[in-house]
């Protein structure tokens, strides 16, 4: 055969080879999944790094740090809990830390262990590694970091928290206890002030003043692994240290027989009743459902959904407001008032968001950034009518 009448067909191959760089199959255009992530520093904790990056996510976009709890892994929280979904739908990048049985028999990240819940030291440092290899990796962005996690992660999220403020926007707690609290919280209360809980806090970075992550807790009311008291406890810890009073500043209804106290745009304590250990999940394919049941995945609430708008991950996304119960000042019956965040003002009916700004109801009061850190005090004047008074209650 004339070599000459080859060249096309072997043309015809190599384009064809070479297009597969740019096919829809290929690693750079196909569907995210869980990666192990080999190396991220020094890693003096010994835990693993794996990490779901949604498929042609830009720059700049949050992270988030999920951790599992005991006799779970990083696989297995990937794909009860429903981070994934929202990790695709708000466009962040999701670590998930895994514990090793070398370090722990029931793979129980060891936040009972003073070496492993300090700054700059043991696991603590070793989920902080992860979180700056996947900045640099992925161009998350580092103002836009958060932490969560269940029972043992949980608990590892509060010392994420108190460890590296500097860190972290904001943080959620799930079944887990308060900041340097040992083994004993998880068995019975503790007699401790908010102040004597604060002070745990504040002794993992003396001399810091802030700005602290914000706070979310939750809690199943009939749980009996982790006692129901640390969530409270958890309440009093975090209020102490943002200086706000452990009085709520408005509630609301969820769904899911879930209620919801907020703290001055600081904390929020989530309480489901009647479930017991676990994350709360609600399977479905709606915005507000997520997750898979299982083992320490309950079907209640989507759990994660709730968390990741409290973050402000959501965006531009909608749902009709939670309906609310205020706790009026006891300074003032006749017309309560209520200091929030603009976010949670929104969330508990007393304003509305437009356009990226917030307007109070009843008077159209503009009240700035719609956000977690903006903070207003409105007074109730009549059904549905409120009006800035900062200062004034």
């Amino acid at each position: 055969m004339n070599p000459r009448r080859l060249w096309p067909a072997l043309l015809a191959v190599v384009l064809a080879v070479a297009g597969l760089a740019t096919s829809p199959l290929s690693p750079a255009n196909a569907a995210a999944t869980l990666t192990q992530v080999g190396s991220f520093g020094s890693n003096p904790g010994a835990l693993r790094m794996y990490s779901y990056v949604p498929a042609g996510m830009p720059t700049g976009r949050p992270l988030i740090v999920a951790l599992h709890g005991c006799t779970q892994s990083a696989t297995d929280y990937y794909s009860h809990s429903g981070w994934p979904k929202y990790a695709d739908l708000y466009q962040a990048a999701v670590v998930f830390p895994e514990q090793t049985p070398a370090n722990n028999a029931l793979s129980c990240f060891n936040w009972f262990t003073a070496g492993d819940i300090g700054r700059g030291q043991g696991e603590a440092l070793s989920i902080k590694q992860m979180v700056d290899h996947a900045i640099r990796a992925y161009g998350s962005n580092p103002q836009r970091v958060y932490v969560t996690g269940l029972s043992a992660g949980g608990a590892m999220t509060a010392v994420m928290l108190a460890a590296y403020p500097d860190v972290f926007a904001a943080g959620a707690v799930i079944a887990g206890l308060p900041y340097n609290c040992g083994t004993i919280c998880q068995y019975q209360a503790q007699s401790k002030t908010p102040k004597q809980w604060g002070d745990l806090v504040r002794a993992a970075n003396p001399g810091y003043t802030g700005p602290w992550p914000r706070v979310s807790i939750w809690h199943g009311t009939a749980d009996s692994t982790v006692v129901p008291a640390n969530a409270t406890e958890l309440r009093d810890q975090w209020t102490n240290v943002w200086g706000v009073p452990q009085t709520p500043s408005s509630t609301a209804t969820l769904p899911g027989s879930t209620t919801v106290a907020y703290y001055s745009g600081a904390v929020e304590l989530y309480q489901v009743s009647g479930m017991g250990h676990g994350t709360p999940v609600a399977p479905g394919s709606a915005e507000n459902q997520c997750g898979t049941t299982g083992a320490y995945y309950l079907n209640t609430i989507c759990s994660s959904y709730h968390i990741a708008r409290s973050w402000g991950l959501a965006g531009g996304t909608t749902t009709p407001p939670p309906s609310p119960s205020p706790s009026p000042s006891p300074t003032s019956t006749a017309q309560p008032c209520f200091t929030a965040s603009n976010y949670a003002h929104t969330t508990a009916g007393r304003a509305t968001r437009s356009g990226g700004y917030t307007y109070a109801n009843g008077s159209g009061q503009a009240m700035g950034l719609w956000n977690t850190f903006t903070v207003h005090t409105l007074r109730q004047t009549g059904p549905n009518h409120y009006v800035l008074a900062d200062g004034q209650c």
